[in-house]
């Protein structure tokens, strides 16, 4: 008898434990819980949700059209995914969001594509001063203003939205760099998608170019040390000692963004995935001009283009940098070039060697005569003489027209 007792008291106890564990599983739902519940009642209201909870959840209609759907498409008995919005909207009722479980996928969706490092092109739907916004599932994505390819800098505030608002409807890659669901952020970056398109294009270019080619390309940017030229998706630098056989001082003395150029294909390293570039070699090598253009003794005017410790060069026509050494400046000892000839200065020089094939030249401006150099300086100022009548002499036949344009008007 007393073992019969025992018996029903232990069962009945297990049914309180289990009665009290799901009691206790039912009060432990929580906002922004994802779980999967049956339908039991449909209307144009929206819908009756059973989530095993103490009330039945609420889902409005108004969160089913935001996920471009209407109430008739959904049935009494189907399973639904759905997001605890309330526990209690102060009437008793359960909210439920069908559309933030639904974006619960998009989440999930957005953290495999940030591991994996992927790219996902989608429209831009809007833009902002901050950057674009662009949908994602149900989700509204944002590329912040730094990682947009190709955002001019230094625009001001009207002009960087208007910039950004001309985006608005095209398509473009991008990858997702950051997914916070508790803030709702979702971050995309086009210029880590770009760069990767642009390594994958270089890398195709590579395998298609061979050293000695001769390509189209656009220049894409200038810097201290050369000009980028961008071949159809990959660019490829051309050093400054490139741009030109004579000295170059910046590339855009040469160059300029926007321009169309026919380069020659100098180096290709396939490892480093670099295109090394050039001007000059599509230009004839002054140097092998050089016998033909002077000789030893000879006189000849160039331009200093710059002044050394061990003297100055002398950029000569064609294209030609020769050397004046300090020892073929001035009788005097000296060792300072500068206390006798200064950058950009025009100078009389005397030719005295010439080594074409190490491309060397060099001048001296001691062993130019007091005679010859003034016969130089009287001829320079015949000619700025002549320049300065002809200007006179233009600047009145102007004056006159003008002068006889308004009489006749």
């Amino acid at each position: 008898m007393s073992t019969d007792v025992s018996t029903d008291l232990s069962i009945d106890e297990m049914s309180f434990e289990e009665l009290l564990e799901q009691s206790l599983a039912k009060s432990q739902l929580e906002r922004g819980d994802i779980v999967t519940g049956v339908i039991l009642a449909v209307d144009h209201h929206g819908l009756i949700v059973d989530v095993s909870w103490k009330h039945d959840g609420v889902v409005s209609r108004t969160d089913i059209e935001r996920m471009g759907l209407t109430t008739e498409d959904f049935n009494v008995d189907d399973e639904l995914d759905v997001a605890v919005v309330r526990l209690d909207d102060m009437e008793g009722n359960l909210i439920l969001s069908a559309a933030q479980a639904k974006q619960n996928e998009d989440w999930q969706r957005a953290e495999v594509l940030q591991e994996s490092d992927e790219a996902w092109s989608g429209e831009v739907a809007a833009a902002n001063k901050g950057g674009l916004i662009m949908p994602f599932g149900n989700l509204r994505g944002f590329i912040p203003a730094s990682h947009v390819v190709d955002l001019p800098r230094g625009l001001n505030e009207d002009d960087r939205i208007r910039y950004l608002e001309n985006l608005v409807g095209t398509e473009i890659s991008v990858k997702v760099i950051e997914v916070n669901r508790k803030r709702r952020r979702l971050v995309f970056s086009q210029r880590n998608a770009e760069r990767e398109n642009r390594d994958a294009r270089k890398e195709s270019l590579l395998a298609e170019l061979n050293e000695g080619d001769i390509r189209t390309g656009i220049v894409s940017g200038l810097c201290d040390f050369g000009a980028f030229v961008d071949l159809g998706g990959a660019d490829g630098l051309i050093h400054i000692s490139e741009l030109a056989w004579h000295r170059v001082r910046h590339p855009q003395e040469i160059v300029n963004v926007g321009d169309k150029v026919e380069i020659y294909i100098l180096h290709l390293d396939e490892r480093g995935k670099r295109i090394g570039l050039s001007l000059k070699r599509l230009q004839p090598n002054p140097w092998s001009q050089v016998d033909d253009m002077y000789h030893i003794g000879q006189l000849v005017e160039g331009t200093v283009s710059r002044v050394e410790p061990f003297g100055a060069f002398i950029s000569l026509e064609p294209g030609i940098e020769a050397l004046l050494h300090v020892s073929q400046i001035s009788d005097e000892d000296t060792e300072d070039p500068t206390r006798h000839v200064y950058e950009g200065q025009r100078i009389l020089n005397r030719i005295i060697s010439i080594e074409s094939e190490k491309q060397r030249l060099g001048l001296s401006l001691k062993e130019v005569t007091e005679g010859e150099l003034q016969q130089w300086e009287e001829a320079r100022a015949e000619a700025a003489a002549a320049m300065v009548a002809q200007d006179a002499d233009e600047e009145v036949e102007e004056e006159a027209e003008l002068a006889e344009a308004a009489v006749e008007s």
